[in-house]
């Protein structure tokens, strides 16, 4: 069975993970709210992933709220080589509902959270979820340096950030992580990959499967998959781990056949031809479905 270390490693900070990870917001309710429909098969997911390899685990406050983040402690504690990501910043008031909340003490609060729900000191990587448009943004990056100085967390990173707002942040801190979406169809993040890859960032790319658009039966992939004599989560994934050597992919499930699945992914090695073949299939595709 593939272990997640054959897609290669990056260094966070002083950390190494290994590029394909886990993304533990599907271990939730319908909405991201509450708990999982089936508990045990969320349990075994993250049980399967530890026994695949998986070194990097990324969570949220937001996800359940705090479901996702008790669910990481409770199967995955004492970590022993898994980095767990958490973040915050960002609130979840009801099913597919978001809030922002980046106000310096609901950061610190936040981030105080995690740690005690995760079993940990200090956080290994934490996020800011989103940045707050009613809170100055030095207000926020000021907060998360202190915090890293205090030794709250350890290493910082952005979520769904543009050049300038890494930029900003640098000013304050050093940016170990940015987490943006990123998929086949889906590419406006790409001058923030360039960039990343330019200055030594790892990208973190959520929704790598299009949640689920891209694995599913009648997936955009399905015929070059059929070619490859693979499925098509685990063309989308190749894709993204051939992409850049920056990039870190978060696929995230509650079902462990699809944890195996996606991880069966790091052991395939795209020619170029498939590479390009599979981008214009992408591209076509987010034409296909852009505004009219």
């Amino acid at each position: 069975m593939t272990n997640a270390a054959v897609a290669g490693a990056v260094t966070i900070g002083d950390l190494v993970i290994n590029r394909l990870g886990f993304g533990a917001m599907r271990l939730t309710g319908p909405g991201i709210i509450g708990p999982p429909p089936n508990m045990a098969a969320a349990i075994q997911t993250l049980q399967t992933a530890r026994e695949l390899g998986v070194t990097f685990i990324d969570t949220s406050n937001a996800y359940g709220p705090v479901v996702s983040e008790l669910l990481v402690q409770k199967v995955l504690h004492p970590y022993n080589g898994i980095t767990i990501a958490t973040k915050g910043g960002y609130t979840r008031p009801g099913p597919n509902k978001w809030a922002h909340d980046a106000r310096p003490e609901a950061l610190r609060a936040a981030a105080q959270a995690s740690c005690k729900i995760l079993g940990v000191e200090r956080i290994d990587l934490w996020q800011l979820h989103r940045v707050d448009p009613n809170v100055p943004m030095d207000e926020q990056f000021g907060a998360i340096a202190a915090m890293q100085k205090e030794g709250l967390i350890r290493h910082a990173g952005l979520s769904e950030v543009s050049i300038a707002v890494i930029e900003r942040a640098q000013q304050h801190f050093q940016v170990a992580s940015v987490q943006n979406g990123y998929h086949l169809i889906e590419r406006k993040n790409e001058p923030v990959l360039e960039y990343c890859e330019q200055h030594g960032i790892p990208f973190i790319g959520y929704f790598p499967l299009a949640t689920g658009a891209l694995a599913a039966p009648d997936s955009i992939l399905i015929h070059i998959a059929k070619e490859l004599g693979i499925t098509p989560a685990q063309t989308a994934i190749a894709w993204y781990l051939r992409r850049s050597p920056h990039m870190v992919v978060i696929p995230g499930t509650q079902n462990p056949a699809h944890l195996r699945e996606n991880i069966g992914a790091a052991s395939v090695t795209l020619s170029d031809a498939h590479f390009s073949k599979i981008a214009r299939i992408g591209q076509k595709a987010a034409l296909l479905r852009a505004p009219k």
